[in-house]
């Protein structure tokens, strides 16, 4: 019996894919370190309890914005329908907890129109996601802007909605269990089931799914459109949070999710993606707001800061990562292997 040893080890190839998201959790230990030192009190209970509804807001989006970049995509048209959302929430609802529900079902309605439209021209026609999403964007804030002056400015979303958002569940907001349940919901999905796992192929190699009858666009449109739908969840609840929803409110949502996903080590290229990670790297972006106003740095300097944690999320990206790995694997298999023919031609010379 011989034993292929120029194949990786199961143990290998999983430690090898699991080093692309390590980035963001050392990022973690590293915030909460320098948190401690130049900025205790962003580690008090009750900053932590502030912070932990916009984390899982955040996350919420860049989950989003991951099944999109897994389909080797992007999405702009995020600040628009979370925005229509959280405006058809004060419309629809009318202040009325009875209307909570068809308020709801509008907001979720609107943003599946929005991934559909979004879908259709980039899978099905196959046009630029980035101007084809940008220009979905705008149009849902133009809609925004319409619609939200056909009802009485700084009207409130409905009491039922807000009191549920204020409500307090192992003492952190709902909406962070929201944001939970919605991430491990995404991990069992990829992994446990045929389309997660299929999912995951088209990303991967769209050419090859092609060739053996996988209906790639299919999964394509179906990314945009679970991606605005919880685009839409997030708005809601923003909603709910800010009880006053402004036409605004979606611009941090723009960038803040793209950050979210590349810290948190998905393939740029698609495929590979951990809702975990991603959800974790949205933490880390939120607490890392909170350290700097803390700090009381000033917002130009905030700016600045956020920048260049994003360029250096860029610069320890998954992609990065494994190519860093593979090329250390490589160079120490090189010398073993260098040391072999060279023993065995000295045995050849020696016999």
């Amino acid at each position: 019996m011989t034993l292929n040893r120029g194949a990786p080890s199961a143990a290998l190839t999983s430690f090898v894919v699991a080093s692309r998201y390590l980035p963001v959790y050392l990022a973690l230990i590293l915030l909460v370190v320098v948190a401690s030192i130049w900025a205790p009190d962003a580690l008090g209970g009750v900053a932590l309890g502030a912070i932990a509804p916009f984390g899982a807001l955040l996350g919420l989006t860049a989950l989003g914005q991951m099944l999109v970049i897994m389909n080797g995509g992007i999405d702009l048209s995020v600040p628009g329908t979370l925005t229509l959302a959280a405006i058809i929430m004060v419309g629809v609802g009318d202040q009325a907890d009875d209307r909570i529900g068809v308020a709801f079902l509008t907001a979720i309605g609107a943003a599946v129109i929005i991934g559909l439209v979004n879908g259709i021209l980039i899978g099905g026609l196959n046009l630029n996601a980035l101007i084809v999403t940008l220009a979905v964007g705008q149009v849902a804030n133009g809609v925004v802007n319409r619609y939200g002056r056909t009802f009485p400015v700084q009207s409130p979303v409905p009491t039922g909605l807000s009191g549920w958002t204020s409500n307090r569940i192992l003492g952190v907001s709902p909406i962070l269990w929201v944001g939970v349940a919605f991430t491990f919901a995404l991990v069992v999905a990829l992994r446990y089931t045929a389309v997660g796992r299929r999912f995951q192929v088209v990303g991967a190699n769209p050419v090859a799914s092609r060739v053996v009858g996988v209906r790639v666009n299919l999964y394509q449109v179906s990314a945009y459109v679970a991606a605005a739908v919880l685009y839409a969840i997030a708005g809601v609840a923003l909603a709910g949070l800010l009880r006053n929803p402004g036409v605004n409110i979606g611009t941090p949502y723009l960038l803040g999710p793209i950050a979210a996903v590349v810290i948190g080590g998905a393939s740029l290229t698609g495929g590979l993606a951990s809702p975990v990670s991603t959800f974790a790297a949205a933490f880390f972006l939120t607490g890392l707001n909170q350290m700097m106003r803390v700090m009381g740095l000033p917002t130009a300097l905030q700016f600045v800061v956020f920048g260049l944690v994003i360029i250096g999320g860029m610069l320890v990206s998954g992609d990065r990562i494994i190519k860093g790995v593979e090329q250390l694997l490589r160079e120490r298999r090189r010398p073993k292997r260098s040391s072999a023919r060279y023993d065995n031609t000295s045995n050849d010379a020696t016999a």
